[in-house]
């Protein structure tokens, strides 16, 4: 079956607090083991960043599951493509909250430091995910 990668963008519902964000962590870690996805998540308190790879009825699958968590809303493709290989391989569920680090990556990749993800194109979404990840430890 073909790899793809997915990325999307939403918006956090007021359900979803720390807890309910640790929530979602384990069990998409607990999720996408399973299913052999792997991805990198990038969030602050308003909004998800999220890619996730792996074969396409599986990423089928998963985003039909999370466009129907009312933890968030106004889930958004923003980028899709069948792949040969991994980039984000080393994480079930790799997690990049906002930081003065990702600060600097989101001026580089967008017009402003603010995490705004609905504003990125999705080729400028996939590169700013692959620079976050140079900062995480591998699982």
């Amino acid at each position: 079956m073909p790899l793809a990668r997915l990325i999307y963008v939403s918006t956090l519902s007021e359900k979803c607090d720390a807890l309910a964000l640790q929530d979602i962590l384990t069990k998409s870690r607990e999720h996408n083991e399973e299913r052999n996805i792997t991805g990198l998540l990038s969030h602050n308190s308003e909004y998800f960043l999220q890619c996730l790879e792996g074969s396409r009825e599986e990423l089928n699958n998963t985003y039909n599951h999370i466009i129907n968590d009312s933890r968030h809303n106004n889930v958004t493709i923003i980028y899709y493509e069948e792949i040969h290989s991994r980039q984000f391989g080393d994480w079930s569920m790799g997690d990049v909250p906002q930081t003065h680090l990702t600060s600097l990556i989101n001026l580089q990749f967008s017009g402003s430091d603010e995490f705004k993800p609905y504003d990125l194109t999705g080729k400028s979404a996939y590169l700013m995910l692959l620079e976050l990840k140079q900062h995480l430890p591998s699982e």
